[in-house]
């Protein structure tokens, strides 16, 4: 490593870490995160924080590139500019090889597993259609903040400094053309004023404002949406709240329903848990494969999201809701009747080791793990094999094009 400048540093780029940069490494000088590069180049990077122990950078000037390197889609994301697109740069196959190699690695490395033994081979995969769209207009839900001219736009990276946009090409065409983005769009509105865009797969799309959905003038202004997911038993409705969680990418919930039923293979009679169970994405399927002789636990502790999936199921007797955390006091609750299968899908810490305990205490005999964050899935796998489980398969699952993020469903089993 050369240093051409007092905040310009010469690099030559190693692989990629989990959280959308690459790691160099000198000896004559700290381990620095580097953003907005590719394994292999050698670039002049813009130093953004110096600490002792690292260095974190922005790639400013490539001296040799990547074959893999391509103009990127978001320009905007770019060095200095907004988070969320950080690998915009890189060819779409090549983004999903990198986020191979991360998953993989945390697996190994964090979780101490062996994947040598699982069946098939740990690899991320694109959901349908976006090869052929370029891994662009996936985005079903878009954040935005207002800036001090009335302009909507993103924060820069690691700030709170707004910048406004001019696009956004990563959201849904519906979204592309509410004109979301002229300047002064939003100057009725005080700056820092949050919008949330939602276009779900029935009706328009919808904004947000601070919470609360924009009047229209085309009658009542909704709270709430609804979604409608392809799945083995017909097209499954549901009713979600506007400002709730919901999966981003078009195709996601349907693909993650696919994946989650393939792995658990719930048959009629058996009774499953489905844990951080949101607004019933998972229990609505399970219980319709369990049919009416079997039971589903949905655990959420978020109580809108348990009104949302009482809605979803309400037609469903063999569902049961239980609004609580997902921790060993409500796992133990759970007990008694044995449990054959559980669903799990934490947020991006992970279920911790905490409950991976109190759920192998249940000794279902599968276990479908739905995980956003490599690294909090590689610890939570350890322990459950610590405890006698299998890990049998990991699919991942680019939901996010254009970022670093992976969605990975992991299946263990009761040796």
């Amino acid at each position: 490593m050369s240093t051409p400048g007092p905040d310009l540093v010469e690099l030559v780029v190693g692989p990629p870490a989990h959280g959308g940069h690459c790691v160099a490494r000198s000896a004559d000088g700290p381990v620095v995160f580097v953003r907005h590069t590719l394994p292999g180049e050698r670039v002049r990077a813009r130093v953004t924080q110096a600490r002792r122990q690292f260095w974190r950078a922005d790639a400013v000037e490539v001296l040799e590139a990547s074959p893999d390197r391509v103009p990127s889609v978001w320009p905007e994301a770019g060095p200095g500019g907004v988070g969320g697109g950080e690998l915009a740069h890189v060819a779409l196959d090549a983004q999903r090889r990198w986020k191979t190699t991360v998953l993989r690695e945390a697996l190994t490395r964090i979780g101490h597993l062996d994947l040598d033994g699982l069946e098939g081979e740990v690899a991320v995969e694109g959901l349908p259609g976006d090869d052929e769209a370029g891994g662009l207009g996936t985005r079903t839900r878009i954040e935005l903040v207002v800036d001090a001219d009335g302009t909507a736009g993103m924060f820069r990276h690691r700030s709170h400094d707004v910048v406004p946009l001019s696009s956004m090409p990563l959201a849904v065409p519906a979204i592309a053309e509410l004109g979301l983005f002229a300047p002064g769009r939003w100057s009725h509105l005080r700056p820092g004023t949050r919008l949330d865009v939602v276009a779900p797969s029935v009706g328009a799309p919808l904004v947000l404002v601070d919470g609360e959905p924009e009047a229209s003038g085309r009658g009542p202004a909704r709270g709430s949406v609804r979604e409608v997911v392809p799945t083995a038993f017909g097209d499954l409705t549901y009713r979600v709240r506007a400002s709730g969680f919901w999966q981003v990418h078009r195709r996601a919930a349907p693909v993650l329903v696919d994946a989650v039923l393939g792995a658990l293979r719930p048959t009629p009679g058996e009774r499953l848990l489905d844990l951080y169970s949101g607004a019933g994405l998972f229990a609505l399927p399970l219980v319709t494969a369990v049919g009416e002789s079997g039971r589903v636990d949905a655990v959420e502790s978020e109580p809108r999201a348990v009104t949302d999936a009482r809605r979803n199921l309400h037609a469903h007797a063999g569902a049961a809701l239980h609004e609580a955390r997902v921790d060993p006091a409500s796992l133990v609750a759970l007990g008694g009747d044995p449990v054959d299968g559980v669903v799990l899908d934490p947020p991006r810490a992970g279920a911790g080791p905490a409950v991976m305990d109190a759920l192998a205490d249940l000794a279902p005999q599968r276990v479908v793990y739905v995980a956003c964050d490599p690294a909090a899935l590689a610890r939570d796998l350890q322990v459950a094999t610590a405890r006698g489980y299998r890990l049998r398969t990991v699919r991942g699952l680019d939901l996010f094009p254009h970022t670093h993020h992976v969605e990975a469903v992991a299946l263990l089993e009761r040796a």
